[in-house]
């Protein structure tokens, strides 16, 4: 009897779970009522509603809180915001090419950074130069974004600056025609030493695939032997360009990448299409932490079909693909439609969006959860965290002081100072501040209100505030005072130790004004240090 009431009501569970299952509401009946009832909803507000209904404002509200529960990278790009989107994917805009500055909403522009051979540069303008005034109309009272979309406009069309000149301190209108600038995502390719050559890349756009080959091209006749392609921070980019990086260093018809969608039969297979330049030179992938997207594709290419060495860091860990979809009204959806896979069937996306814990938030996948899988030769590599790199070589560890130093602009300020006072700089590989040079950042740095508490200090002060809070302030007041006088730093002394951190921030903006971008990364090479322990670790032999 007992054995029959169990089956029965086995059988009643299971009846009435494929009841609950064919009863269902279908995904498209789910999606139509769900659109029927939000049009409702807004028909009745702007029906009855008590004030005048914010309906843009709502309604942009309404579709980011959609799109928040999918992903981070799936969202909605309205017209106005359509040249951010070509900024993001191309890396062009209209303007005439600078960096600018606005320390006071009520003060003058300054000119930051101009870009090398852009209308800034060609027509005269400099690190220091102050824009007073656009097309007659002072930049008194405006944010340094709204000076800069009035720097905007479509290329071929004139602007007029009012500026005043930081050498001379002279007040002069100067026109300039706009042109379409493009930021290089190849920012610098230069030989480190008589056989390394050295690539920086900085992102994905289109065409960086031809720029890479210039560069391999350039950097060959100059004698290279091996080849540095630094991905670090490199945020990724157009899937496309990164299959062609791949495809200019494996045989033609290798598999570079497999896309996979939310059904078995959206699955596509990406082999190279083109000949390599070169299947045999020594490669290093350089990675860290930034490293995402479409540079993790070409590491994970190259790492699997066994053509490059990686190096440095664990990269970020984004294996989802973005496609571009028009919206009425000359909108934009960028949605995310797919993951990529490595050659080996790797797939390097470290969170799963899909699954959340009850106060929203996303975790990594742990480690434990990842699978092994094998390169061309047969070496283990694993998924679900990124692409780990051959060789893990430590970043340089800075202090929290330095960290400050950097997060409230000192650096670039002081350069600006440096600019003032002086007219030219030696060239870059014979450029270093001098100990005056540095005093001169310390008077500068003590006038400038920011936290150089060190770590020890600012674990200090939480301390000190938590055992207050739980009444044991007197019992420990004497310790506590030992304590933190041994931990107090003036800001002048504590700068002054750390000196040998700070000075490369600062001498990299300083040639930066002087010689532009590419300077600055011949002068952040001098002090890389995670390069140089990379230079000499062993490369696999493939």
């Amino acid at each position: 009897m007992k054995k029959l009431i169990i089956i029965l009501a086995l059988t009643l569970g299971l009846s009435s779970i494929s009841f609950a299952q064919t009863s269902s509401p279908s995904k498209g009946f789910s999606l139509g009522k769900w659109t029927e009832i939000q049009s409702a909803i807004l028909k009745e507000l702007n029906r009855s509603y008590v004030d005048s209904l914010p309906v843009d404002r709502i309604e942009r509200k309404g579709i980011d809180a959609m799109l928040e529960n999918l992903d981070p990278y799936t969202v909605y790009i309205p017209e106005e915001e359509n040249d951010d989107l070509q900024m993001m994917i191309a890396k062009t805009y209209g303007g005439i090419g600078a960096v600018i500055y606005k320390p006071d909403v009520d003060g003058n522009v300054i000119i930051n950074e101009p870009y090398k051979n852009c209308p800034a540069d060609k027509y005269g303008l400099h690190c220091g130069d102050e824009i007073m005034a656009i097309d007659g109309e002072s930049v008194h009272g405006l944010t340094s974004q709204e000076s800069s979309d009035k720097m905007k406009g479509k290329p071929g069309t004139s602007v007029v600056f009012t500026i005043k000149r930081v050498r001379t301190g002279k007040v002069e209108d100067v026109t300039i025609v706009r042109e379409r600038i493009h930021l290089p995502d190849v920012e610098y390719a230069g030989m480190l030493d008589k056989t390394t050559g050295y690539i920086y890349q900085t992102g994905f756009t289109e065409d960086v695939s031809v720029a890479i080959r210039e560069a391999y091209f350039k950097l060959k006749k100059q004698g290279m032997e091996k080849l540095v392609l630094d991905l670090r921070g490199n945020g990724g980019g157009l899937m496309q360009e990164a299959i062609k990086i791949v495809s200019l260093f494996v045989p033609k018809g290798s598999l570079a990448l497999t896309v996979k969608g939310n059904s078995n039969d959206q699955e596509q297979k990406y082999y190279t299409t083109s000949e390599p330049i070169d299947t045999t030179i020594p490669i290093i992938v350089m990675v860290d932490g930034g490293s995402a997207s479409a540079s993790e594709i070409v590491t994970g290419a190259l790492q699997d079909l066994d053509r490059a060495t990686v190096m440095g860091k664990r990269t970020y860990g984004k294996g989802l693909v973005q496609s571009i979809r028009p919206l009425p009204y000359n909108g934009q959806l960028k949605i995310t439609t797919a993951k990529y896979y490595t050659p080996s069937g790797r797939c390097v996306q470290a969170i799963d969006y899909a699954k959340r814990n009850e106060d929203g938030s996303v975790a990594h996948i742990p480690d434990s959860l990842t699978h092994e899988f094998k390169t061309a030769n047969g070496r283990i590599v694993r998924d679900g965290g990124g692409i780990t790199p051959d060789h893990d070589i430590k970043l340089t560890d800075y202090s929290r002081l330095t960290y400050a130093v950097v997060a409230y602009g000192l650096p670039e300020q002081f350069a600006l100072e440096y600019v003032r006072a002086h007219e030219s700089i030696p060239a870059v590989e014979d450029f270093h501040m001098t100990d005056a040079d540095y005093k001169d950042f310390i008077e500068f740095a003590k006038k400038k209100d920011f936290d150089y508490r060190s770590d020890a200090k600012a674990i200090f002060d939480q301390m000190k505030k938590r055992i207050k809070e739980e009444g044991l302030e007197e019992t420990t007041k004497d310790e506590l005072a030992a304590l933190e006088k041994a931990l107090d730093m003036d800001k002048e002394k504590y700068l002054t130790l750390k000196k040998d951190e700070i000075i490369p921030l600062i001498e990299e903006e300083i040639v930066v004004r002087y010689y532009f971008q590419e300077a600055g990364i011949q002068l952040r090479l001098r002090y890389d240090d995670q390069l140089k322990e990379a230079l000499t670790k062993p490369l696999i032999s493939f």
